[in-house]
């Protein structure tokens, strides 16, 4: 398109050229990023239960509208991590999904985790073409806020089910995965659903150097997730010589499309619990001398938390209020300010005033029937 001195004006065109894009296939087609775009540094996170991991991830948790592979040995921590990821989304009022390919859930310690069984969606599928099928589905509903899928290994082919054993079907769940993927990236991100996938790991036959590691399921996850994390079981966590009660856990940030990538975290898994905020929270604060430590006590500013790491997580377990108060300036003392706090206090404080108006209005009602009856008896 020429202006009246006959150059070709690029701003004029560009704007047809939107117009008609955005007429053809609908508004939010294409868009000039830093206009209609979302802020790149306002990142939506859903918590993953630990501070640690979440000052790794460097947006202060799991990225919203996202694909999330986790992976790593048996009996890691993988399912308990997730469980957390759905504890939180719950928390702040988000809906849930469960997609159980491994038949595998122990509800009672998904209870004890803080998961609302109530309100959580589980599906527990015949093959894997129904698994990706129910996934695809919620994902396109645009109500639910995370689906975790345990585990992408289970996902079996309906070939391979009706087959017989011993039959050889190459390649049959690395294309399912890849199919899968294609459909579901895009409905992913539109909808801000946050899709994890739990994995397992194999051994490649005849690795002499390097990594004989790999994940199942074939590469088309390896590239279609925003975020993959390595979790790893690290040590075992002892009450006495002989008793066991929880492992030391390591997560590395193995790929990361929102941050630095290949940080690492570390934290406590006890058994029947879940992960210890307490212990992650204590032994952050204590890297950046927020919580002082000197000796066996730990303190943070004039008040004595307690002797001994245990018995200063007990302190903080009791006072819910000083452990958030600790955990915020762990997050600011890393840079990190998770997104949709203030609408989460607003909701709080909302959800407060409705109480308190509640209150004052069945108050005034008692108040009424009590004067009615009153003036009936008189």
């Amino acid at each position: 398109m020429q202006n009246t001195t006959g150059e070709f004006n690029k701003g004029k065109a560009i704007d047809q050229a939107v117009s008609a894009i955005e007429k053809q296939f609908g508004k939010g087609a294409i868009m000039r990023l830093g206009k209609d775009g979302k802020d790149a540094e306002g990142v939506e996170v859903i918590s993953t239960g630990a501070l640690s991991l979440d000052i790794a991830l460097g947006v202060g948790g799991i990225p919203r509208g996202r694909i999330i592979e986790i992976y790593g040995p048996e009996s890691s921590g993988k399912t308990t991590l997730t469980l957390h990821v759905v504890a939180e989304a719950q928390r702040k009022g988000g809906v849930a999904a469960f997609v159980d390919a491994e038949h595998a859930l122990d509800t009672s310690y998904a209870k004890r985790i803080g998961v609302n069984l109530e309100e959580l969606l589980v599906s527990q599928p015949d093959t894997g073409e129904q698994a990706l099928e129910i996934v695809d589905m919620l994902v396109r509903s645009g109500a639910v806020d995370v689906v975790v899928v345990d585990s992408v290994a289970a996902l079996t082919p309906k070939a391979e089910i009706e087959g017989e054993m011993g039959d050889a079907h190459v390649g049959l769940q690395a294309r399912l995965m890849s199919q899968a993927l294609r459909k579901l990236t895009a409905t992913v991100s539109r909808s801000n659903c946050t899709v994890i996938f739990i994995n397992q790991i194999r051994m490649k036959i005849g690795v002499m150097f390097g990594n004989p590691e790999t994940t199942t399921g074939g590469n088309a996850l390896k590239f279609y997730s925003s975020v993959r994390l390595d979790i790893r079981r690290i040590a075992s966590i002892k009450a006495s010589e002989e008793e066991v009660i929880g492992n030391r856990t390591r997560v590395k940030v193995v790929k990361n499309k929102v941050a630095a990538p290949f940080r690492q975290a570390e934290f406590d898994v006890m058994f029947g619990k879940g992960i210890s905020r307490t212990g992650d929270v204590l032994d952050l604060a204590v890297n950046k001398e927020i919580v002082s430590k000197s000796g066996t006590w730990f303190s943070y500013k004039d008040e004595r938390l307690g002797q001994g790491r245990e018995n200063a997580k007990d302190y903080l377990a009791e006072r819910p209020e000083l452990l958030n108060k600790i955990e915020q300036e762990v997050l600011t003392a890393h840079g990190i300010k998770r997104n949709g706090v203030e609408a989460e206090a607003k909701v709080e404080a909302a959800a407060a005033s409705k109480a308190t108006a509640a209150a004052a209005k069945e108050a005034a009602g008692a108040k009424r029937n009590g004067v009615g009856g009153a003036s009936s008896k008189s």
